[in-house]
């Protein structure tokens, strides 16, 4: 979580007009943020603003100076009072918020939610730093399969954790899935035919479901970068 604000006191998405949600369809960070919305959010609660990181719009460089995706503004009763949420982990336990309560049971159990940070702490650290080396070797010291390596350290904890459950920590999909899902992605991505062939075949069918699933599908659909005067996206 970001140091900005706490989740709890952020506002609810009661109606279109509040939120607005920058993204960017291939950003794993903006993924894990379209899944959580999707899962916990009412149905077209949110203004989706498809972004091209090339060519950035104005008002997503005027409310947040990082400009990175994906963010979310939550707009008060005033349109200058906006709350920002520039953080995909603080965006994904906003929507969970939203949630019914028997649903933030099941993505985030009591008893497990230590855990399930921890695993996304590995993820978003050491294992992404790894990613990123390996993706794009060419421009670092090492060869690929330095980095590989490097990666699979994480990989083995996820083959052990799913040698138990069907996914990471339970029998049902839980936060820590589809925040560590998109990454888990983009690293088989790589080198598909290696991964393919991996020692990791739990790894490989928690993958293939998640691919698979309508719920990925649902967040992967294609927009025309957004623009100012074009008709709205709403989402989810």
């Amino acid at each position: 979580m970001s140091d900005s604000q706490p989740i709890s006191s952020l506002p609810p998405v009661t109606n279109t007009k509040l939120g607005i949600f920058y993204s960017f369809r291939r950003c794993p960070y903006a993924m894990r943020a379209r899944l959580a919305c999707t899962l916990f959010l009412s149905p077209q609660c949110l203004e989706l603003r498809e972004v091209v990181l090339k060519n950035k719009p104005p008002e997503l460089l005027a409310i947040s100076p990082k400009a990175t995706v994906p963010v979310l503004q939550l707009k008060g009763e005033q349109l200058t009072n906006s709350t920002l949420v520039d953080e995909s982990r603080d965006i994904m336990l906003w929507a969970l918020e939203q949630a019914p309560e028997k649903l933030k049971g099941q993505y985030l159990p009591f008893h497990l939610q230590l855990d399930i940070d921890e695993l996304i702490d590995e993820n978003d650290g050491s294992f992404k730093w790894a990613l990123d080396r390996y993706k794009y070797a060419d421009r670092f010291e090492e060869e690929e399969e330095y980095y590989r390596k490097l990666g699979e350290v994480f990989l083995v904890r996820l083959e052990h954790l799913l040698k138990k459950n069907r996914y990471l920590f339970t029998p049902e999909l839980s936060l820590a899935d589809i925040a560590i899902f998109p990454f888990v992605r983009q690293f088989a991505h790589v080198n598909k035919s290696w991964f393919e062939q991996s020692d990791y075949p739990k790894l490989i069918q928690w993958l293939n479901t998640l691919l698979e699933s309508e719920l990925f599908s649902s967040i992967m659909k294609k927009y025309k970068p957004w623009q100012e005067q074009e008709e709205s996206i709403l989402f989810p």
